[in-house]
């Protein structure tokens, strides 16, 4: 949670203003797990106007101390309320009259002489101001129709994001961390790095739980990532926010109902095909599909998609229903009332595949306006001729050829994977025996009992960091120069074993310094491993910094990897700034005012993050790498180093290979 402290500064009418947030303010905030402070803390060079009002306004809490008159005040806590609805607190102590226009609000009370003596109760105090529904802003109180801009409207994310993972990390911490979270996000949801996108938008519902792009995002991607069941959590949060549009409600719901639809499917697929159509029948999940997919429809006409589904799904029920009356007869009391309702689902499936069409013709009309052609609006429409032909046709068969003319192979796929759900339960038959000549049929489903063999297992990815040779004349060694065979054949061990585990390796990660990185490049093109070159900086300068001082027979390895990885493409370089005054210009600007990080430590994280997303199975969380350190032990060198590199290897749930040099070396 982030904090803004607006108030006077210094004593002033015998108050002691700094005390008080020492004292005061700034126990109670960090309390609450706050962060953040006043604009004397703005220490980067510019407009100082421009950081509050990005603060006030982007704020989680704002704390006015009204004690005085005071002009910076008041005018700070009047733009907070004429753009914030909520989560603004007022406290004072007992000094100047308040101005008329503010004495109707409440306060929170403080002894100018011991403002210490308070904190539990400003603790309590801003707890509940920030679990309050209601708006505490007088302006939106007043006009109960006005809605507050979005606060990510005033945040400036930098242009320059590049690798996802790596910026998703980087920019927690700083005041436009939500846009920048965002701005990633986005970015890894339309590449489909799921397991990526699911930690920026968690990062994103921990500041603003009921975010609704945030819920939403996460509703898709908990569904991709086969967990349902999150997935329906995230989605039922975005529905509780009124701030939810009806195009996105439309698709919170069609998810619920995918969700469902999941459930029904797994709770029928694995039974004996003689009980195969009552179990699915009888599953609750079954009409909670539908419903929630017609329940999009309503929310949007235009979203075809999910009145056809809810058409679909309404279809199997009627065809179940018909099939096996009996089973359907078991939800109700009396015979003529199973029949009635069944009725009047017929009716309700007419009249829902009237909507339907008209919906889908709209859209084909649009499409041809605009001179378009889209598969899946086509595809639906072939579906559509399937669910409401009862009679064997020749034209719904060539609905689906004229759709997959050029189509790409997952396109029939798609198809072939909702038709088998008709053919599976024995509804719907009348047209799929020529249908299935046109798409091509999907395999059977395995019979009950049957095991089901877990799917290969992924081949892993190596990541190395680790120390350079000596540089001469070092006070305490790391890596003598005569200690290079010991490491190799360390190394060697460590990258046979891993040969010989599972599925093997798939390739490995590391930079191009004298030392351990070399080493481990040549022990794996001695192995047959490709590797990845990742140069925190351009090569020549690269070689300066983290090769030439081993001497020139290192110069000559390296020329010989990077030509080579070079050759095969595989070599990536981080900053490209040729010519630098201070090493900080190889960051990018919005990082430089991290003091305690630098263009090595990224490009370890950079490396991480890189082969995280090379090793990870897009429906899996096993994060599928392990990294080999050469390390001595030393925790001293800060955020990527090798010592956080291994710590967050670690918290992933990944191996640790650690090569200790004191012990290894005999230091």
């Amino acid at each position: 949670m982030r904090a803004f402290i607006i108030r006077p500064f210094g004593v002033k009418q015998e108050i002691d203003f700094d005390e008080v947030e020492r004292a005061l303010i700034a126990p109670a905030l960090a309390r609450l797990g706050a962060e953040g402070g006043t604009t004397i803390d703005i220490v980067q060079a510019g407009n100082i106007r421009v950081d509050m009002f990005r603060r006030l306004l982007t704020a989680d809490l704002v704390v006015a101390d009204l004690s005085i008159h005071n002009a910076n005040v008041f005018y700070e806590l009047g733009i907070r309320h004429a753009l914030r609805d909520r989560s603004t607190f007022m406290l004072r102590c007992n000094a100047d009259r308040l101005p008329f226009d503010l004495q109707t609000d409440r306060y929170f009370v403080y002894a100018k002489e011991d403002p210490g003596a308070s904190l539990e109760a400003l603790v309590a105090a801003l707890r509940q101001t920030r679990e309050a529904t209601q708006p505490d802003s007088p302006v939106f109180a007043s006009l109960p129709n006005l809605r507050e801009p979005d606060p990510s409207h005033f945040l400036t994310v930098p242009q320059d994001f590049g690798d996802l993972a790596l910026y998703s990390y980087e920019v927690k911490g700083f005041e436009w961390e939500i846009g920048g979270w965002r701005a990633v996000g986005r970015a890894q949801f339309a590449l489909k790095a799921w397991v990526g996108a699911k930690v920026t938008w968690e990062h994103v519902r921990a500041l603003e739980p009921d975010d609704p792009e945030a819920n939403l995002m996460l509703g898709t991607i908990y569904e991709r990532l086969g967990d349902p069941a999150r997935s329906t959590q995230a989605l039922e949060r975005a529905l509780g926010n009124k701030a939810v549009g009806r195009g996105e409600r439309a698709e919170a719901y069609s998810l619920l109902a995918r969700n469902s639809k999941t459930r029904w499917r797994e709770g029928w697929e694995g039974t004996p095909a003689t009980v195969r159509a009552a179990a699915a029948l009888r599953s609750p999940h079954l009409l909670d599909s539908f419903e929630n997919y017609e329940r999009a429809f309503h929310e949007d006409l235009n979203h075809f998609y999910s009145g056809l589904n809810a058409l679909a799904m309404l279809k199997v029920m009627l065809g179940l229903a018909e099939a096996l009356p009996e089973v359907w007869g078991e939800r109700f009391r009396k015979a003529a009332r199973a029949e009635q309702e069944l009725e009047e689902h017929r009716e309700h499936a007419d009249r829902l595949a009237g909507a339907v069409e008209l919906s889908l013709a709209a859209a084909t009309r649009r499409l041809e306006r605009d001179g378009g052609k889209d598969v899946w609006t086509e595809i639906s429409a072939a579906d559509h001729a399937l669910l409401t032909t009862a009679e064997p046709r020749p034209f719904v068969a060539a609905a689906y050829r004229d759709a997959l003319a050029g189509a790409p192979d997952f396109a029939a796929e798609s198809v072939r994977g909702q038709l088998s759900i008709y053919r599976d339960l024995g509804v719907l038959g009348a047209n799929l025996a020529e249908v299935f000549r046109v798409v091509g049929e999907p395999p059977p489903l395995p019979a009950a009992g049957d095991i089901k063999l877990p799917p290969p297992a992924h081949r892993r990815v190596l990541l190395f960091a680790g120390h350079m040779i000596d540089a001469p004349g070092r006070a305490e060694p790391r890596f003598p120069a005569d200690k290079e065979a010991v490491a190799r054949e360390r190394i060697g061990e460590i990258v046979a074993r891993e040969m010989a585990s599972g599925a093997g390796v798939a390739c490995g990660y590391a930079g191009g310094a004298s030392g351990g990185d070399i080493l481990f490049q040549e022990v794996c093109e001695e192995a047959g491993i490709q590797t990845r070159l990742y140069l925190a900086v351009r090569p020549q300068q690269y070689v300066v910094a983290s090769v030439a001082k081993a001497g020139p027979q290192w110069v000559e390895r390296f020329w010989k990897l990077y030509n080579a990885r070079a050759a095969e493409q595989q070599v990536r370089v981080l900053s490209e700034a040729e010519e630098v005054v201070d090493a900080r210009e190889h960051l990018p600007a919005w990082l430089r005012a991290r003091l305690d990080y630098g263009i090595w430590q990224r490009n370890n994280l950079w490396m991480l993050y890189n082969a995280l997303d090379e090793a990870c199975d897009p429906g899996s969380e096993d994060p599928n790498i392990t990294l080999i350190a050469l390390w001595d032990g030393a925790e001293a060198d800060g955020p990527g180093g090798t010592s956080d590199l291994i710590e967050k290897v670690e918290r992933l749930g990944a191996r640790c290979e650690i090569i200790r040099t004191k012990e290894a070396f005999g230091l």
